[in-house]
């Protein structure tokens, strides 16, 4: 397992926020190394994933998804049932679970792989694929845009109509109030009770 330290945002203005745990796959689906390609597809399948964490000593080894049973099984016609996970499996690249998923984007186009692990006190607790994050980046846009627009101005409305997570508490809220460069929600402006959980 490559282990990532935590990043900090590199735009301290930008206050829109999705983190990875907002958006992971949990819980994460296991193989041992000695399974076969055909039981790791198989699970697969019964598990609607399109790939599995190889666990060692319950300790994360590798990866294998669909792809690498594709080409390291089928494209060389080798016998499903006769090749083992720990045979195809590549590196497990993780994030931590507050890592933001601007980041997640960052390593997993640095490392050309399309899934990331998902760390949370030095324990694997989900998986984040680029297509999780390809599925929140539209509405985020849209956040990031909004809040933009209210910064310089340009919307002829309050400030506390905008969506978004709040820069004190992280939690998401509909009622985003702009003061001095931070979104704030109506909880930490005292304007409402906290929900309870």
């Amino acid at each position: 397992m490559v282990k990532k330290p935590v990043r900090e945002h590199a735009d301290p203005h930008m206050t829109t926020r999705v983190i990875v745990r907002d958006i992971m796959n949990s819980p994460v689906i296991t193989a041992s190394p000695s399974d076969s390609l055909r039981d790791v597809a198989k699970k697969m399948k019964s598990e609607n994933v399109g790939s599995i964490v190889v666990m060692d000593k319950n300790e994360p080894a590798g990866l294998v998804t669909d792809f690498d049973i594709v080409t390291q099984g089928v494209a060389k016609d080798s016998k499903p049932s006769a090749v083992k996970a720990k045979d195809v499996m590549r590196d497990l690249h993780t994030i931590e679970s507050q890592e933001s998923i601007t980041e997640a984007a960052r390593l997993l186009r640095k490392h050309g792989i399309k899934r990331l692990g998902v760390v949370y006190k030095n324990r694997l607790v989900g998986i984040i694929s680029a297509s999780d994050v390809i599925a929140v980046t539209p509405d985020l846009v849209d956040v990031v845009s909004e809040k933009a627009a209210i910064i310089r101005g340009e919307l002829g409305r309050p400030a506390g109509k905008v969506s978004g997570y709040c820069d004190e508490c992280s939690e998401w809220s509909d009622l985003l109030q702009y003061d001095e460069g931070t979104f704030i929600c109506e909880v930490c402006r005292g304007e409402a009770a906290p929900v309870a959980e």
